[in-house]
């Protein structure tokens, strides 16, 4: 910042510019000395008279400006020798007596510019009118900072045009010399018509910038030039003072940056320290609070379940309503992998046909947004239940006002969070307000899907019990490794395997161990605790890749019963554990691509979650079954529903299911579950929930086996589709005895009047039903369900209301309508598979062109039916020959 000058430089250009101002008003009078050697002297003396004004004005004598020798001898201009400065006193008194000594002069080492030649009065005159008007310009030279030498006509005639503005000019100007001297220019030409303006304007302000300063020099690029010049600052007269204080305040701004720097990394870590601390108190205190209310829905629950378990039965013979909440509420990385989950879980709206009981409305909470089509289709499915009991198409009733749909309204307020639809409810007051205005305080209990936690607070929301089992009771055993505890504890078969496998070296020890002992298992499956639906399994081939299994194989049948000891399989031991890291990093296989593209990414999974080694059978017909059953909150254990299961693309997944089954003896089949459920319910478990079996014939001993191989706590969709066969046909299901009868149809009166018969006995009907939730074509999203159900009828595919059979749909999504539900009715079982196969086929060919195939497993499922039909084929043609008399 630039600074007003001193009050000496003030008092110096005052003085200076007064004398000017008043040797104006006399001729001025110029000695000249002019050499002939064509040499300017290099001195210029100027006298400076001892008057009492003190006022110095030139005086050049008229005698000095006789050039005649000079012109004459043709030698150069004569060059100014001095200057004799002279007041007017002075001048009066050289004029009267001329032998006076002269005042001392002072002496200013410039060079003056050449006078004009001689010339006429007139020519002078002209002469000084060019002067004049040269010099409007009014600029002047600052050389190292400094004034021009007094007597310099170009600052003298700067200073008689702006004469009224001195005082500022003279202050700017101080400023701007102490500029220049602090950078030593040696050389500046100021405009002095700009340095005028610059005054006026910062006359009664702040003092001028630098670039302003300088932009009143007529040679400013080249002052700025050197003003930028790296250490220029330095070369003034004061530059050893201003480095030094320069070096000074370089240590001082590092001393205190580095100080700085270090307080502010500190107040940084302390800051970070104190938030990270409050979060951590918060969170602690917010983790306590949710233990306390978590705490309290659970004891509600439980006071809620013994009340349902005491009125179990007046409430099952009385008005009620069920509010069913399809949720899915699986852990957080399983729901994020799985594709399409709103809509797996609204694959169970045939829970809507729990109004076959005429006391029963529902409730439906809606996983996914409900289209006015949707709506019309389900109220006409569900208006034939009037019309399969009176068996006229014509008698289709109403039944919109027994069942509400209901759309959680945070449903689309958190569409990357994956939340299960129990979490979604829970956010949303404005559907638990209308789901309690709906119960309206009759009889009520909560059928939820796999539990979560949240299902609890929703129940608490809606002071309802629940018909279900706690969360953790629900995830435990209906994991991998729980299930075989609870198969264990009700003493039935269970594939050879080992559970709670969590490292690497257990998994190999395991499984060499589990290959030694049992020799004719040729595949055995890793599966981990958390997997549902077939998604995480791997197996591997140890027949195919495992080198040492054939010499095994020998060894266990030269020591044949002693292959049961340990000693004996000591050395296979050791050859299969040595080889088995290698085949399984390079042979084993998971079993869904798509939830682990390889076996790296499965081993990953298997390791940190847990999981069992378990035996795929040995043999090469392998029939699974689903059998659901169901806990009531009084202890009594019902078994619903058994079918045989369908594959697709994956043989380790369940696509559909034929209901009942037909694969094992019914007993046979009740026994084990009715164990089961017993070793549940001894647990805590209540509500819905299916077992998975294996059956095969033991190629050694000939005889067929049954394996409990999974647990689900869980409302199942084939437990929903029954509930929808049932609707449909008006059929009973003895689950226990594996039979499905529907009543006959009416017969038709032939006459008005006829005689007395005997009553006839109407025997029901034996009916098979082929169902399946997992239908899967992307051109459906291109067909609207209207178009769909126009080619179904012009292709026959339909629900024959008098015969009590036929196809009918479940439809999932209004918007995609990728995925959807079918379910077909027969007489027997070879003829609803055939229908079910050739519905396939025909929905397939009229949605699909030879170049738009699209996305489906249509076409595994008819080859697995086809597979399915052939066996039960032969299957008869060995029972008739059983049956040919010998």
């Amino acid at each position: 910042m630039l600074h007003h000058p001193d009050l000496a430089t003030r008092k110096q250009l005052q003085s200076e510019s007064s004398a000017r101002g008043e040797g104006s008003h006399y001729m001025a009078s110029v000695k000249l000395d002019i050499t002939h050697d064509r040499r300017p002297s290099d001195t210029i003396t100027s006298q400076r008279l001892g008057t009492s004004d003190g006022v110095i004005s030139p005086s050049i004598p008229p005698s000095s400006a006789n050039f005649s020798l000079a012109h004459s001898t043709g030698t150069r201009s004569p060059q100014l020798r001095s200057v004799l400065f002279q007041s007017p006193a002075s001048r009066r008194k050289s004029a009267t007596s001329s032998t006076k000594s002269p005042l001392p002069v002072r002496l200013f080492n410039a060079p003056l510019q050449p006078l004009p030649p001689p010339a006429t009065p007139a020519q002078k005159e002209d002469e000084q009118h060019q002067v004049v008007a040269a010099s409007k310009n009014y600029s002047f030279f600052l050389r190292s900072g400094e004034l021009p030498p007094v007597g310099d006509p170009e600052f003298t005639s700067f200073n008689q045009r702006y004469l009224l503005q001195w005082g500022g000019i003279v202050s700017t100007l101080a400023v701007l010399q102490k500029l220049l001297k602090q950078f030593s220019v040696p050389l500046a030409h100021v405009n002095g018509d700009k340095l005028a303006e610059l005054a006026s304007q910062y006359e009664l302000e702040q003092t001028p910038s630098r670039d302003e300063l300088l932009g009143v020099l007529e040679n400013h690029d080249d002052v700025i030039q050197l003003i930028n010049t790296p250490g220029r600052r330095f070369q003034a007269t004061d530059g050893r003072h201003m480095a030094a204080a320069k070096i000074q305040a370089t240590w001082r701004r590092h001393r205190d940056r580095k100080a700085y720097l270090r307080y502010r990394k500190q107040r940084w870590a302390a800051g970070v320290i104190a938030i990270s601390w409050i979060m951590h108190v918060r969170m602690s205190r917010m983790r306590k609070h949710l233990r306390e209310i978590r705490k309290r829905h659970l004891e509600n629950f439980r006071a809620r379940a013994k009340t349902l378990a005491v009125d179990w039965k007046r409430i099952q013979s009385s008005r009620r309503v069920i509010v069913h909440v399809p949720s899915l509420g699986y852990h957080n990385h399983l729901r994020f992998a799985l594709p399409g989950f709103d809509r797996k879980q609204n694959a169970q709206m045939s829970r809507l046909c729990d109004l076959r009981d005429p006391n029963v409305d529902v409730i439906y909470v809606c996983p996914i947004e409900v289209m006015e089509e949707l709506k019309q289709y389900y109220c006409k499915l569900l208006g034939l239940k009037s019309a399969v009991e009176a068996a006229d198409p014509e008698c289709i009733g109403d039944l919109s006002d027994r069942f509400t749909m209901v759309v959680p309204e945070a449903l689309n307020k958190f569409p990357t969070h994956h939340m299960c639809l129990a979490s979604l409810l829970k956010y949303s007051p404005a559907a638990l307000s209308r789901i309690r205005k709906l119960i309206g305080g009759r009889e009520a209990y909560y059928l939820p899907g796999v539990m979560h936690r949240d299902d609890l607070a929703v129940a608490d929301a809606l002071n309802i019990p629940v018909l279900g089992c706690e969360p953790e009771i629900c995830h435990l055993y209906s994991s991998k490794s729980g299930s075989r505890r609870v198969f264990a504890a009700a003493g039935v078969t269970a594939p050879p395997g080992e559970h709670d496998v969590y490292s690497a070296q257990q998994l190999h020890e395991s499984l060499a161990q589990l290959v030694c002992e049992y020799p004719h298992v040729k595949r055995w499956l890793l599966k981990v605790d958390a997997g549902f639906d077939g998604r995480c399994i791997a197996f591997i081939d140890v027949e195919k890749h495992l080198p040492c299994y054939h010499w095994m194989l020998r060894e266990s049948i030269r020591y044949g019963e002693k292959w049961k000891k340990k000693w004996a399989q000591d050395a296979a031991f050791t050859k299969v554990l040595f080889q088995l890291p290698e085949i399984l990093d390079s042979f084993a296989q998971p079993s869904n691509r798509d939830a682990f593209p390889k076996w790296v990414d499965f081993l990953d999974a298997f390791l940190s979650q847990g999981g069992i080694i378990e035996a795929y059978p040995p043999s090469e017909s392998v029939t699974c079954l689903t059998v659901d059953m169901l806990i009531d909150p009084t202890g009594t254990v019902h078994m619903t529903s058994c079918g045989d299961q369908i594959h697709a693309e994956n043989p380790l997944k369940c696509w559909g299911t034929s209901i009942p089954q037909a694969s094992v003896e019914p007993v046979q089949l009740f026994d084990v579950s009715l164990r089961i459920g017993e070793a549940c319910r001894a647990r805590g478990v209540i509500g819905h929930f299916s077992i998975d079996y294996v059956t095969f014939i033991d190629p050694i001993s000939m005889e067929q086996n049954l394996w409990a191989t999974d647990l689900t706590l869980a409302y199942s969709d084939q437990a929903a589709m029954t509930q929808l066969m049932l609707f449909v046909t008006g059929g009973e299901l003895d689950a226990a005895r594996c039979r499905f009868t529907v009543p006959p149809p009416p017969k038709e009166k032939k006459g008005r009047f006829r005689k007395k018969e005997e009553k006839e006995v109407n025997v029901n009907l034996n009916r098979y039903c082929v169902l399946s939730t997992n239908l899967l074509h992307s051109n459906m999203a291109v067909v609207h369900y209207s178009v769909f159900f126009q080619m179904c009828r012009a292709h026959g595919i339909g629900f024959d209301i008098k015969e009590r059979q036929g196809t009918v749909f479940t439809l999932v999504d209004s918007s995609k309508r990728e995925e959807f539900g079918m379910l077909t009715v027969g007489d027997d079982l070879p003829g609803a598979l055939a229908a079910f196969a050739r519905n396939l086929t025909i929905i397939h060919q009229e949605i699909s062109a030879p170049n738009m195939q699209g996305k489906t497993n249509f076409k595994a499922a008819v080859n697995d039916i086809e597979e399915i039909l052939g066996v039960t084929a032969q299957n008869e043609k060995e029972d008739s020959k059983e049956l040919v008399p010998v």
